[in-house]
């Protein structure tokens, strides 16, 4: 049956209100009642929709997914607009970086739900595929850092590395533990450790 426009507008509108709450509540906030509070319909119209509330849960966690691949682009493009037009795998990946933990703390709820392993592996929207070729760049990236290693564990830990500092950072941890007023040394001392440190 095809969606008519009303009904795409709805489902819009519903991913709408959860993205607009997961951003100023977090995503604990995500009921199913009260996206459609805010959505303006009945509580039992989300199911019309979306018959379970991880599949309402998954297309706003597509929404950040979304977001981020945007801004990875677009820092990807300004890297390499700067200089003779090319940018190297390292200053990608620093890049890359930067922008994952300014994601991260910048939208916490939406960070927090897009990782849901409940969500990921439900394979809702193509949740997997959707965060997998970000990751598959990183794994290009490295691979050019590294040719010595396994792309995809390096590529692995530094990710893991990564989201590991946005939670700390976000928690205020990182900062108690190292007097560290940013992320940026954090970040490039991240960098070094599982690519080794930059030579001229």
């Amino acid at each position: 049956m095809q969606e008519s426009d009303s009904d795409t507008g709805l489902r819009a509108r519903l991913v709408d209100a959860g993205v607009d709450l997961v951003t100023r509540e977090g995503a604990q906030a995500l009921t199913l009642r009260e996206i459609a509070r805010r959505a303006g319909v009945s509580h039992g119209a989300p199911r019309r929709y979306f018959p379970t509330h991880l599949e309402l849960l998954s297309a706003i966690a597509h929404r950040g997914f979304d977001e981020l691949a945007r801004r990875a682009t677009a820092t990807a493009t300004a890297a390499i607009a700067v200089g003779d037009g090319t940018a190297s795998p390292r200053a990608e990946l620093a890049a890359l970086g930067r922008v994952y933990l300014e994601f991260a703390l910048d939208n916490p709820g939406m960070y927090e739900l897009m990782f849901r392993h409940d969500l990921l592996e439900s394979g809702h929207l193509g949740l997997r595929d959707t965060s997998l070729p970000l990751f598959d760049r990183l794994v290009d990236l490295v691979a050019q850092v590294r040719p010595d290693a396994d792309a995809r564990l390096v590529a692995g830990a530094l990710w893991a590395s990564l989201h590991g500092i946005a939670q700390l950072w976000g928690w205020g941890s990182l900062q108690l533990a190292t007097g560290a007023h940013d992320f940026v040394r954090l970040l490039h001392s991240t960098l070094d450790a599982h690519l080794g440190p930059v030579t001229e």
